[in-house]
């Protein structure tokens, strides 16, 4: 590992269920290693950007979860999230975090921006809810990751992506309000970390 990462959070590293991943995500899964890889074997820098509509739930997990997945592996990576609407880093996603074992720091309010860290050495993963375009992401040389179908069918181009990948997940703003929302926004940040640590794995394996 290149870094120490908080005992917590290392637990729930341990625990993700890459086991239970379904055969039927692994061809996009393996477009995004393939990506990664030849990114990486052509001395290029990488640079992924998570993309939702609102860009405040499943494209933060995935950023967050990509950056620590990289850094758990040594790769150097660049990862950002955004949308196509400006909202907020939803509460509910940013408790979800925090019980896996992240440390965050919020600044401000309204689309406060969050300082996530997962070791004490670590350097923050700074997330906030923003348009994918927006001038703290990469503008060129990035593959667009698509996390929700929304997003996906409904922008047809991404200036500055060199690839697009339809990396979907459901959305547990369903859950809202209810007695499994806790439940939901748990399994889905696992989910989500599940399939970027067996990407990043299966990275460093062919490395």
């Amino acid at each position: 590992m290149k870094k120490s990462f908080f005992p917590a959070l290392q637990k729930t590293i341990e625990a993700l269920p890459i086991a239970s991943i379904p055969a039927e995500r692994m061809p996009v899964i393996e477009s995004m290693v393939a990506y990664i890889l030849d990114k990486i074997k052509n001395g290029e820098e990488l640079r992924l950007n998570f993309i939702c509509t609102h860009n405040s739930r499943r494209s933060q997990f995935s950023q967050i979860w990509a950056q620590t997945a990289a850094d758990y592996y040594g790769i150097e990576a660049f990862c950002y999230s955004g949308g196509v609407e400006v909202t907020a880093f939803n509460e509910r996603a940013v408790s979800a975090i925090r019980r896996d074992g992240f440390k965050v720091v919020q600044k401000g309010e309204g689309n406060p921006v969050y300082f996530v860290f997962h070791g004490e050495e670590s350097d923050p993963i700074i997330t906030f809810s923003k348009v994918y375009d927006d001038a703290i992401n990469a503008q060129k040389g990035f593959a667009a990751v698509m996390t929700c179908d929304h997003a996906d069918e409904n922008c047809p181009f991404i200036p500055g992506a060199e690839v697009r990948i339809p990396l979907r997940f459901e959305d547990p703003k369903a859950f809202d309000g209810t007695d499994l929302e806790e439940k939901m926004y748990s399994e889905r940040s696992h989910q989500i970390g599940a399939e970027l640590f067996l990407i990043f794995q299966k990275v460093k394996e062919a490395l």
